[in-house]
């Protein structure tokens, strides 16, 4: 997941550096007043969240093959911790329920 993040990261800035470029160069227009520098911004997550999707489809789907493991080697961790659980409870009521028969005997 952080490899596919730092790609994300990585076109991300690509685009912002050639956003920034051509708004100063005067071929993309410029923001209105102070607000040319998240003008910039957004116009650089708008084309880079595109290029993203297509580019990083690979790497996405590998990042999420190894969290859907993750979760399942969680689920599978917590059921065992419950099963184990339960044979502990099981065994100490019958060691309950026997001293208790031996002692009214």
């Amino acid at each position: 997941m952080l490899r596919y993040t730092l790609m994300r990261l990585g076109i991300f800035a690509g685009c912002l550096v050639v956003v920034w470029a051509l708004v100063h160069s005067g071929l993309a227009p410029r923001g209105l007043g102070d607000s040319n520098g998240l003008w910039i911004v957004l116009l650089a997550l708008l084309i880079s969240a595109p290029i993203s999707f297509v580019v990083l489809r690979k790497e996405r789907d590998r990042a999420s093959e190894g969290i859907v493991r993750r979760v399942e080697r969680a689920k599978a961790n917590l059921e065992a911790n419950r099963s184990q659980e339960d044979v502990a409870d099981d065994t100490a009521r019958a060691q309950g329920q026997a001293s208790g028969q031996a002692q009214t005997s």
